[in-house]
């Protein structure tokens, strides 16, 4: 009878062991907490100024008989043109290109050369009109831009970004509002591209004889998405 009783309480111990090793912990499977609801919306910031700035192209092109005098002719030309351009003004000039090139006639004969220089310079939009009237009057017959920008694009961009988190969390709140949660803390921020708009509006002349410039408005934009938890 102790043999029996003996073997009954090994055989449950070997049990309970078992149980303890074997078994999963339903518990803590229970008490574990599951991932927090996230929503993602876009954001998208838009930011108005007015261009200050101005990126011209000037040139000059030259024909001549041979290269040797088209070259040098389209030289002498184009030294009074970034005199000119210095005097009214223009910063940053840089040369474009220089070619030189033969023409010919209807039957394909070649009746000379043609030489051409090219640069361009910056300068700020008021004085743009009169570096384009300096340049023609000293003999530039190749004017092309103006390209109209911001000195200050990186901080009119920075303000888009501002305003489009700001978009986004709107957007968000009108969500978790619709679906009776509230917004968490912002998980993840990924930044979307940004580019300058032109915006036209009517032109207004200087003074007579001038050549108009109108800078209008610009829009300088940026889009991001946004991850916010819920709860």
């Amino acid at each position: 009878m102790k043999r029996l009783l003996l073997a009954v309480a090994a055989g449950l111990t070997i049990v309970a062991l078992a149980g303890a090793v074997g078994l999963p912990d339903l518990a803590g499977a229970q008490d574990a907490a599951p991932a927090d609801d996230t929503i993602t919306v876009s954001g998208v910031g838009i930011v108005k100024a007015v261009p200050d700035e101005a990126q011209m192209s000037f040139g000059v092109e030259t024909r001549r008989p041979t290269a040797q005098a088209a070259v040098a002719a389209n030289a002498d030309a184009m030294r009074k043109v970034i005199n000119a351009l210095r005097q009214a003004g223009a910063r940053e000039m840089a040369t474009q290109w220089v070619s030189v090139y033969p023409f010919t006639n209807e039957t394909g004969v070649v009746e000379g050369y043609s030489a051409s220089n090219s640069v361009s310079a910056v300068s700020d939009v008021d004085d743009a009109a009169g570096l384009i009237d300096a340049a023609a009057e000293a003999g530039a017959n190749q004017v092309s831009g103006p390209g109209l920008s911001s000195s200050n694009a990186e901080a009119l961009y920075r303000q888009a970004l501002a305003k489009a988190v700001d978009d986004a969390r709107l957007r968000a709140e009108v969500l978790a509002k619709a679906a009776d949660r509230s917004l968490g803390e912002i998980t993840t921020i990924v930044e979307g591209g940004a580019q300058p708009t032109p915006l036209y509006r009517e032109a207004a002349l200087d003074s007579a004889g001038s050549t108009p410039i109108v800078p209008g408005q610009q829009e300088t934009s940026a889009s991001i998405s946004v991850t916010f938890s819920l709860r």
